[in-house]
């Protein structure tokens, strides 16, 4: 069974820091393409809708829709990042057919209703030991998952640990270090 990633970063994530996380994530998993976005939503990462006319503004969602709509794998994983997951919701709500899709948000926007209704739905929430992910997802309509860290306590290192498996309290200190020495969380595949 083929399959197909098409990845979402969050607030800010450049275009080398994403590149990272591909490469990374071809080293893991050579059979499956994966494809990364970049943040070009704009200088605000909140509400969601505004994250949306971002993405729709600069060409990418677009863009996105239309690879996901001419991808012929059988299985396609739509995964966003912290903001970047607004976009993801969105680029799967705008398919004529989400019946190969598997729609992933990682510390960050949740689905909607009818999104979360679809058994194939993931929503990730870190944790290490008691504390929680910056963006900790209620129950989720029962869609809810839990990666749990190791040396992740603080606030960027555990939201971070979601994309980075790398990612520790040391190495990871805010959202411009969120890549560093990236090895990619696939625990969604």
């Amino acid at each position: 069974m083929s399959a197909s990633v098409f990845f979402f970063g969050g607030f800010n994530a450049k275009q080398n820091q994403i590149d990272a996380w591909v490469q990374s994530a071809k080293q893991q998993k050579p059979d499956i393409a994966f494809t990364g976005y970049p943040w070009t939503s704009g200088p605000s990462s909140y509400p969601a809708d505004s994250v949306v006319n971002g993405s729709k503004k600069s060409g990418q969602y677009k863009s996105a829709v239309d690879a996901i709509q001419a991808c012929s794998a059988d299985k396609i994983y739509m995964v966003g990042h912290s903001s970047g997951c607004a976009i993801a919701n969105a680029v799967d709500k705008g398919l004529k057919d989400t019946s190969k899709g598997v729609l992933v948000a990682l510390d960050g926007f949740t689905p909607d209703g009818d999104q979360l209704k679809r058994s194939s739905t993931q929503v990730w929430g870190a944790m290490c030991g008691k504390v929680t992910s910056k963006n900790f997802p209620g129950p989720a309509g029962g869609r809810r998952k839990v990666y749990q860290a190791t040396d992740c306590k603080s606030l960027w290192a555990l939201h971070f640990s979601l994309v980075n498996a790398a990612a520790t309290d040391k190495l990871v200190n805010s959202i411009q270090t969120g890549y560093a020495q990236c090895e990619a969380n696939l625990v969604w595949l």
